[in-house]
C-alpha cells in the first residue's frame, strides 16, 4: 500500500474541448493532493489530445499522462480500462478520480475489478483522514434520502464524482507541470466492441444537466398542456424543464427530460419542483440542487422534507402569480 502516491484524475472531452467535469475532477483532486502533500497526475484519452496538457496543468495538475491513438477516438470500454490499468500500474496512484458520467460509471467499475480495489460511485464529497490518509467518500443512498462516508483500505481508492459538485479552480498561466505520453501498447485487433455510429441529442435551448435552472413536473400536472407554464417560468430564468418518469412515461414529454435514478443527474443552483410527490427514485436524480423550491397541494408530499422553501398549494392557483412575479423582477 505504501507503494501507492498521489491522486491522478481521468479528464474527459466535449465537443473537442475539455469537458467541465475534467475541471471540477482537477479541483477535487488538487484538494486531495495537497492534503497528502503528493502529487495531482491528471490522463486525458482520444485520438488526439496532447494539446490539451497545457491546460490541464494549468487548471491544477502537476503531471499529464496524454494517451492518444485511432483506438482511442472514441469511448469504448475495452481499450481504455486496458489503457488504464497499465498506466496505473505502472504510475501506482494512491488516488483514482473520474467523473459520473457515462463514460466513467462504465470504465471505473471495469478498471476497479482489474486492479483488484474498491470502488465508490456518485461521490458528493471527498476529503483525506488525516490519520489513517484514506479518503474519505460521501455518497447519497436510500435514493438520496441520506448521506454515507466510505473509505476503502485498498489501493487504489477509486471513486466517481456527480458532475458539479465539486468546485474547479481559477486557471494559473504560472503553473508548471509535465506532460507525459504514455503508450499502452495495445493490439488493434483486441477490442471485441467496435464503435459505429454517434448520435447526437437534438436540444433546443440549455441541456438538462448543463442548466443552472431546472423547472421539474410531475404526474400531479394532469396532462401534457400544463407544462407550458412550466417551459415560460424556466425560458424566464434561463433554465430548463425536466420532468419525473410518469410524464414522460406518458408521452408528455421526450425520456430524455426525465430527472432521476433512471434519467438525467441534475445539480442546478435552483430547482423548482412542481406538483410531484419527491419519489425516492426521482430524489436520487435532483439531490445535489443547491437550493430547492416546491410546489404542491399535498402538505404531507415528501418533496418538502428536503427542499428549503415549499409552498402548498393547487399549481394551477400558484404558478400564475409566481410567474408574474417573476416577470416583474426580471424586466428591473
Amino acid at each position: 500500500m505504501s507503494n501507492h502516491k498521489g491522486v491522478m484524475i481521468c479528464g474527459e472531452l466535449a465537443e473537442s474541448a475539455l469537458a467541465s467535469i475534467t475541471s471540477e475532477l482537477l479541483g477535487a483532486g488538487r484538494k486531495l493532493a495537497d492534503a497528502l502533500g503528493e502529487e495531482l497526475s491528471a490522463v486525458i484519452i482520444g485520438g488526439k489530445v496532447s494539446q490539451f496538457g497545457d491546460e490541464i496543468i494549468k487548471q491544477g495538475a502537476d503531471k499529464v499522462y496524454v494517451i492518444e491513438g485511432a483506438l482511442f477516438e472514441n469511448y469504448v470500454n475495452e481499450p481504455y480500462v486496458a489503457a488504464m490499468e497499465k498506466l496505473c500500474k505502472q504510475a501506482m496512484p494512491a488516488v483514482v478520480l473520474m467523473g459520473q458520467t457515462s463514460a466513467g460509471r462504465d470504465l471505473a467499475p471495469s478498471l476497479a475489478f482489474r486492479l483488484n480495489t474498491g470502488l465508490t460511485t456518485d461521490c458528493l464529497e471527498l476529503s483525506i483522514d488525516p490519520e489513517t490518509k484514506n479518503m474519505l467518500q460521501t455518497k447519497p443512498v436510500y435514493g438520496g434520502n441520506a448521506l454515507s462516508v466510505y473509505a476503502t483500505e485498498s489501493r487504489p481508492q477509486i471513486a466517481t464524482v456527480r458532475p458539479k459538485c465539486m468546485s474547479p479552480l481559477e486557471p494559473d498561466a504560472s503553473r508548471k507541470g509535465e506532460v507525459v505520453s504514455f503508450d499502452p501498447g495495445l493490439d488493434p485487433s483486441v477490442p471485441r466492441v467496435k464503435f459505429v455510429q454517434k448520435v447526437k441529442e437534438e436540444v433546443e435551448g440549455i441541456k438538462l444537466e448543463d442548466a443552472e435552472v431546472v423547472v421539474c413536473g410531475g404526474r400531479g400536472l394532469g396532462g401534457p398542456e400544463n407544462f407550458a407554464a412550466l417551459q415560460e417560468l424556466a425560458k424566464l430564468l434561463n433554465g430548463a424543464v425536466g420532468a419525473t418518469r410518469p410524464p414522460c412515461d406518458s408521452g408528455w414529454l421526450p425520456a430524455t427530460s426525465q430527472v432521476g435514478l433512471t434519467g438525467k443527474l441534475v445539480t442546478p443552483t435552483l430547482y423548482i419542483g412542481i406538483a410531484l410527490s419527491g419519489a425516492s427514485q426521482h430524489l436520487a436524480g435532483c439531490s445535489g440542487s443547491k437550493n430547492m423550491v416546491a410546489i404542491n397541494k399535498d402538505p404531507d408530499a415528501n418533496i418538502f422534507k428536503v427542499c428549503q422553501y415549499g409552498i402548498v398549494g393547487d399549481f394551477k392557483k400558484v404558478l400564475p402569480p409566481f410567474i408574474a412575479k417573476v416577470k416583474e423582477l426580471v424586466a428591473k
